[in-house]
């Protein structure tokens, strides 16, 4: 892109369904404001009912007539996604983007999901991956002039990540930014395998990656940490506030690729200041050689597959089997 592009130049999204997942804060909620002020119709996903109520009210207040509804999704666990997936295919209404933005990043310690999985894995990549699969069907549903999409939020981090498959889970080691690197590797390498798949299989649906810079959000103030790593990290978020993107302005990444026409089949987004960490320019980031490693990638899906139980229905007549099955 030549020119600074701006959530103003988004087009009418009305009667657009899009969900997004941790939508309550951070660049969740901003993105959800950015597309709820053009029309479309957001589904904010969240794990923390109280949050997500306090949440949808600033959306009303900040985009008085926004179409928008709560969901309660915990990424923490299959079963929640599994029951959630479950209702909306029983609905059969269509889905024309679906924003996997939710994400866990470097708890000190480690964690399990409900499942038994690393937390940042499990939640990062193994969920979204379900989640994915499962709504497939609604995504092929849609349609509509920008072609139904698929948007992982991926991070400059991955640049920094190596998939151990012997050890995925960090059962053996944990290192808390360790596991959040391989997590986003994991991420954009998922976008840029299902981006190959979808086009093998001839399907419309379209598989984009974005990443917000480093943006001065809860994810980088939030988590499980003692009172005083919260306080440290906490003056740290005020002193990089003025040299990283804001919350609205590491949203840009994920709506230009969730909305605009001139995005590509699996391509990767994120602001072009400097070293890719801010700015409210949006164009082409930069992927390392072993995201683009397609033979690993396979790998990763198959592991994805194999804990997940999730199997994707990329043609027709899976897509026919998913809805005739709920």
């Amino acid at each position: 892109m030549n020119e600074t592009w701006k959530s103003a130049d988004i087009s009418s999204l009305d009667g657009k369904r899009i969900l997004i997942t941790g939508a309550n804060s951070g660049i969740g909620y901003h993105a959800t404001l950015g597309l709820a002020r053009k029309g479309a119709h957001v589904i904010m996903a969240c794990r923390d009912p109280r949050r997500a109520g306090a949440a949808i009210a600033r959306l009303r207040v900040e985009a008085p007539g926004a179409s928008a509804e709560l969901v309660v999704l915990d990424l923490a666990s299959l079963a929640s996604v599994r029951e959630f997936a479950h209702r909306e295919l029983a609905e059969l209404r269509p889905l024309h983007t679906l924003i996997n933005n939710a994400g866990v990043m470097a708890p000190p310690r480690r964690l399990e999901t409900a499942d038994g999985f690393q937390l940042q894995f499990g939640t990062n990549v193994l969920k979204h991956f379900a989640l994915t699969g499962l709504l497939m069907p609604l995504l092929e549903r849609a349609m509509w002039a920008g072609r139904p999409r698929v948007v992982t939020i991926a991070s400059i981090a991955h640049k920094r990540g190596r998939l151990n498959f012997d050890d995925l889970q960090s059962t053996r080691h944990y290192s808390p930014m360790q596991s959040y690197q391989q997590s986003k590797l994991a991420d954009l390498m998922f976008a840029l395998e299902l981006d190959r798949r979808l086009r093998a299989g001839g399907s419309r649906v379209m598989s984009i990656a974005a990443h917000p810079g480093v943006a001065n959000t809860n994810l980088f103030r939030a988590g499980e940490r003692s009172t005083l790593d919260t306080a440290v990290r906490a003056a740290a978020s005020h002193m990089i506030g003025a040299l990283l993107n804001s919350d609205d302005a590491g949203a840009l990444p994920t709506l230009y690729a969730a909305t605009s026409p001139d995005v590509a089949d699996g391509g990767y987004y994120g602001p072009t200041g400097l070293m890719e960490m801010r700015g409210n320019r949006v164009g082409h980031a930069a992927i390392v050689p072993k995201a683009q490693n397609a033979e690993a990638a396979r790998r990763l899906w198959q592991v994805c597959e194999t804990l997940t139980g999730v199997q994707f229905p990329l043609r027709a007549s899976d897509l026919e089997h998913s809805f005739r099955s709920k």
